[in-house]
């Protein structure tokens, strides 16, 4: 199969499978969401007490399982790392702070427009905004330096995190939190979120499909390859939600969405601009973490911590709207991707004549 039709391939099962999760158990137009599944996680383990949205989902186990066992498979398993690791881990945090605001990901934002929520289109257009804004930096010389290639053991622990973590939602121990209300209640029988999540690990690392990727390379290098499996996602989610009775047109009474839609923006700008900086959406550092990437790895961490410290202080939006708090976390989040942009950026600086004076130099 050619790289074009499995890219068109991975979008269109990708979206009927979040589609069909929601049919199966998961909350309206939270099918996959890898924000809001991070998020879940960090209640289930006790990391917050947000009694809403606490489950150990198994969907992210199958999405590092299915990535980590095609890319043995394949021979594209590499164990490595060292890439600005800590910076890294920052800006996996960051990236779940603009998530939480926008409620959603970017593969939620597609899903959530895919089913007629037109405060997503208003999320989209941030997004696009902060890939472009990444993009300038990208044009300046921003880099977060090289990985070099470690042992194999350092590859392998972020699918034995997987593997424990699956273990836990079906033995579930006393000490592990499970909501009774609230979308954290609403989910897909164990084995079938599992089966999902394997088949989008194996697509995603296969067909290289990222949300931020896909709008990346139009604007930097023309290429639509990747966006083909974003549009593809798209059309068959919302095809799909239109058969199952879902599509709700309108920026009111939306699942789990909110109305403010300057914070709608300011979230996905940051989640945009923080994905080129890392390289890729949330999804695709899960992906390269599973292959063994444990600078994406730590991304993930960042990410589980980020969504952790949102809750735990009441930062993160809900379906009445971002807290004061929240919107003052955003603007520092933004503030700090800024900083980091231009940090790690190298300008080339044209080379002076010599009829040419630097600027303050004496005469």
């Amino acid at each position: 199969m050619n790289e074009k039709r499995l890219i068109v391939l991975s979008g269109a099962v990708i979206g009927f499978i979040g589609v069909l999760l929601v049919y199966l158990g998961n909350a309206r137009n939270y099918g996959i969401c890898v924000a809001c599944f991070i998020r879940d996680i960090a209640g289930g383990l006790g990391l917050h007490r947000a009694e809403v949205v606490q489950y150990i989902r198994p969907e992210v186990s199958g999405f590092i399982l299915g990535a980590f066992i095609i890319a043995l498979a394949a021979g594209e398993f590499r164990a490595r790392g060292g890439s600005s690791p800590l910076l890294r881990f920052f800006l996996g945090f960051i990236v779940i702070v603009g998530a939480l605001i926008f409620l959603g990901c970017p593969l939620r934002m597609v899903l959530r427009l895919a089913a007629g929520d037109l405060n997503a289109l208003v999320g989209l257009a941030g997004f696009v905004a902060g890939i472009y804004v990444g993009i300038f930096f990208l044009h300046q010389g921003f880099s977060l330096g090289r990985n070099y290639p470690l042992g194999s053991s350092s590859g392998y622990v972020l699918p034995v995190l997987a593997i424990g973590l699956l273990l836990l939602v079906i033995i579930r121990p006393a000490f592990i939190f499970f909501s009774e209300s609230g979308p954290g209640s609403l989910y897909a029988p164990v084995l079938v979120s599992l089966l999902a999540g394997l088949v989008v690990g194996v697509l995603v690392q296969r067909s290289r499909l990222c949300m931020a990727g896909g709008i990346r390379d139009l604007f930097l290098i023309k290429d639509p390859h990747l966006f083909y499996g974003t549009l593809a996602l798209f059309l068959v989610a919302l095809v799909s939600s239109l058969a199952f009775g879902y599509f709700q047109l309108g920026f009111v009474d939306q699942p789990i969405a909110h109305t403010d839609g300057f914070w709608n923006f300011t979230g996905m700008l940051v989640v945009g601009f923080g994905s080129v900086l890392l390289g890729g959406c949330p999804l695709r550092q899960i992906i390269m973490g599973s292959e063994g990437d444990t600078d994406a790895g730590l991304t993930f961490l960042g990410m589980l911590t980020g969504a952790a410290f949102m809750h735990n202080f009441g930062l993160a939006a809900s379906p009445a709207g971002v807290p004061a708090n929240g919107k003052i976390v955003v603007v520092l989040a933004l503030a700090a991707l800024l900083l980091i942009a231009v940090s790690n950026s190298v300008v080339t600086v044209p080379a002076r004549t010599s009829k040419e004076v630097p600027s303050g130099a004496s005469k």
